[in-house]
């Protein structure tokens, strides 16, 4: 095991809409509120769901892939540097993309993850 999923993250074109929703449904409460990123779990420290703002937001159209759902997983980890490497000999690729505090890879098939440090 490399780590845990830390969030499931939606795109969306507002954030503070889509968590409010998720909240009244699910019963979650608001961890991280920020204009652009809003984080709501099950305290103390269940799985969490991720609303991340992206501008000019297309929804998905289901069924079908004309526009794919906009989904990814935030996987939780103790170093970065550690399970980069773990998740590239599997089979991911590196889009050298993030921070000092996550990094961007799609897996195998072309979907989009994140590491996170925990």
């Amino acid at each position: 095991m490399i780590g845990f999923v830390s969030s499931t993250v939606f795109d969306c074109a507002d954030a503070d809409r889509l968590a409010t929703f998720y909240e009244a449904v699910l019963g979650m409460t608001r961890v991280e509120d920020n204009p652009d990123w809003i984080t709501i779990r099950t305290p103390p420290d269940g799985p969490a769901l991720a609303f991340q703002r992206v501008e000019d937001y297309t929804p998905p159209r289901w069924p079908g892939q004309v526009v794919p759902q906009q989904v990814h997983l935030d996987i939780r980890v103790d170093s970065l540097d550690v399970a980069e490497k773990k998740v590239l000999a599997l089979g991911a690729v590196s889009l050298d993309a993030g921070t000092d505090t996550f990094r961007v890879y799609l897996d195998p098939a072309g979907h989009p993850f994140c590491l996170v440090l925990d």
